[in-house]
């Protein structure tokens, strides 16, 4: 009886996702249907106590501090400086500058926490000089899509805030953790580029003129304020100076003072990045209020433990565990962004993984990667519709172009199950 009310209550949930209503304002709906008419539980104390318990977490505040540094590294010239300072650096390698896109990427997720904000600003930088200088289109599109993800893996990043939280864990140990797998992620991305270009050396234009090592390293001075940013944001975290929400405070004032002595972020576009940070805040608030009102209501009708005997009834190893799970979240991710699945999914599949003897810091980096593939699978891929803004392409048409990116992502999920110190080493080390 129980697994029937849970299963109509998430038939509920879908029909009224997909009447296009706001999806924390669904989650919301669903969960007080739940809690009126199958609990005799008071629903407004219910409501109440889990809207403001789920928003006035003190880790919670981490989250705005680093959507407003993006904010402000997106509309001053701090990225655009990015680019200059990469590009000579690169003409030697095979692929030349698309390697700007996964680079440029890496860095500047170091200091958004957030995907899109670092496909958005990359794209803004790339796309067009690696257009006017005749790069192929599929390619240049393709590995901004898949190395933009780097913004939800590589430290300090949102959705590990949002996971660190749900599943009440180290949000230092899972920042710690994401730096390995980011980079190698991103060498994996490289690498491809490598490939293709060996494979079609007529594809690629011509290098640059070439200029020597001292102009290589003047051109680099553009990349000092960016790399100055992410000492302070992630050396605070990692030598123990500060939490993560004390560190995200000092990256607002980091790119704050970075964008003063440069002159590069007027009054108007601070007022837009503190009012755009604001408004993405709120959609990400509003869903974990719903979620957490949700969780609770799927708590009274039983829905955790139906679904935590069901998977261990099936009796999976291990690694069936991941697989399924991996294709489970694929297959959501095509319906809803990141952080709607990790607050929807962690209160129903924690019991089940630490039955399974799954290291809560791994899994956590394992949701980053299977969340960082979603980001790119249409037709909820949030870096998709970046792309499609910038491009004006179908969106059909960008997740082909992703396609390879998706391909080498699956390959990283698979290297750090069957490695997980890529995972667990660096934390280890320092102690965490």
């Amino acid at each position: 009886m129980e697994l029937g009310i849970a299963l109509g209550l998430i038939a509920l949930l879908l029909v009224v996702l997909a009447s296009s209503l706001w999806i924390g304002l669904a989650l919301l709906s669903v969960a007080w249907f739940a809690m009126a008419f199958l609990s005799s539980r008071p629903v407004g104390d219910s409501m109440v106590l889990t809207i403001w318990g789920s928003t006035s977490s003190w880790t919670l505040t981490a989250l705005p501090l680093f959507l407003w540094m993006g904010e402000i590294l997106f509309r001053s010239k701090l990225s655009e400086s990015m680019f200059k300072g990469l590009a000579p650096w690169l003409n030697g390698i095979p692929g030349r500058l698309l390697h700007v896109n996964v680079v440029g990427s890496t860095i500047f997720a170091a200091v958004s926490g957030s995907s899109a904000a670092t496909c958005a600003t990359i794209g803004k930088i790339t796309l067009p000089e690696l257009e006017k200088r005749g790069y192929p289109e599929n390619m240049s599109i393709g590995t901004l899509a898949g190395a933009s993800t780097l913004g939800l893996l590589i430290p300090p990043s949102i959705i590990m805030i949002v996971y660190g939280v749900a599943a009440n864990v180290s949000i230092a140990k899972l920042f710690i953790a994401g730096v390995i797998p980011g980079l190698l992620l991103a060498c994996l991305f490289s690498g491809y580029i490598v490939i293709w270009a060996l494979r079609n050396p007529d594809k690629v234009p011509p290098a640059d003129a070439p200029t020597s090592f001292l102009n290589k390293l003047y051109e680099s001075r553009h990349l000092i304020p960016v790399v100055a940013l992410i000492g302070v944001v992630l050396g605070s975290i990692y030598s123990g100076l500060a939490t993560a929400t004390e560190a995200a405070a000092f990256g607002v004032a980091g790119s704050l003072a970075l964008s003063a002595i440069e002159r590069s972020l007027s009054w108007q576009a601070f007022k837009e990045g503190l009012i755009g940070a604001c408004k993405v805040y709120c959609m990400i608030g509003l869903i974990l209020a719903g979620a957490s009102f949700l969780t609770l209501a799927m708590g009274f009708v039983g829905l955790p433990r139906q679904v935590a005997e069901f998977i261990g009834a099936l009796q999976l190893s291990p690694f069936m565990l991941i697989v399924c799970l991996t294709l489970f979240f694929i297959v959501l991710g095509c319906f809803l962004d990141g952080i709607s699945m990790v607050v929807l999914t962690m209160a129903v599949l924690l019991p089940t993984v630490q039955a399974a003897g799954l290291d809560l810091i791994w899994f956590g980096i394992f949701i980053v990667l299977v969340v960082e593939m979603a980001q790119i699978t249409p037709p909820v891929g949030f870096n998709l519709f970046v792309l499609q803004g910038l491009t004006k392409l179908q969106i059909t048409t960008i997740a082909k172009h992703a396609m390879p990116l998706f391909f080498i992502m699956v390959a990283a999920v698979l290297m750090t199950y069957f490695f997980q110190d890529i995972v667990l080493w660096l934390p280890r080390q320092m102690g965490a």
